[in-house]
């Protein structure tokens, strides 16, 4: 069991213990604040930022503040890319699409993969984001419209979205989407 697993079985407790994460790698800082950790401290760790941890840990945040944190949608995803953490405001995506084990995160400005399941990603958004296809979750605020389009010589809708040329097929499954869309 790695440290994050631990801080989330410790989140299970009636009176969770502060976490504050010390540690070599920085790729798991934002993983850790979902967590609820107090802090992430890289080493070599100097002794003010040590001070400044623990009495953050001692004021402890209220039971209360956790638990709608809990509750609260995140208002980033985050993507490793090279080495670094990039952070995707939710504001900015225009889809999220399932390809194998990775979802592409689409934003006007460029594609990010992150290892997160659709559904759980459906879940925790839904009311920001709708299902067209099986494998795609697209931004409500996104959608600009519907048209129709032929592809081997079968008819099917596909979504125009703000801030992209792509289109994205709707499947037949889904398309109760547009009437959706249509009542406005």
């Amino acid at each position: 069991m790695d440290g994050i697993e631990v801080a989330q079985h410790l989140q299970q407790l009636e009176r969770p213990p502060a976490v504050i994460f010390a540690t070599a790698y920085d790729e798991f800082a934002i993983r850790a604040f979902e967590v609820h950790a107090i802090d992430y401290l890289l080493k070599p760790i100097r002794y003010a930022r040590l001070k400044e941890a623990l009495a953050r840990a001692r004021a402890g945040p209220r039971r209360e503040a956790l638990s709608e944190i809990a509750r609260a949608p995140r208002t980033h995803l985050s993507a490793q890319e090279r080495g670094r953490i990039h952070l995707i405001p939710v504001a900015d995506i225009v889809y999220l699409k399932a390809e194998l084990k990775y979802v592409t995160v689409r934003t006007g400005a460029r594609e990010h993969l992150i290892e997160e399941s659709l559904t759980k990603l459906e879940e925790e958004f839904g009311n920001r984001f709708v299902r067209v296809h099986r494998n795609c979750l697209v931004a409500r605020a996104a959608v600009r419209g519907f048209e129709r389009a032929t592809q081997d010589g079968e008819a099917h809708w596909e979504v125009v979205l703000n801030g992209t040329d792509e289109r994205i097929a709707v499947s037949r499954r889904q398309q109760h989407v547009l009437r959706e869309f249509s009542r406005g």
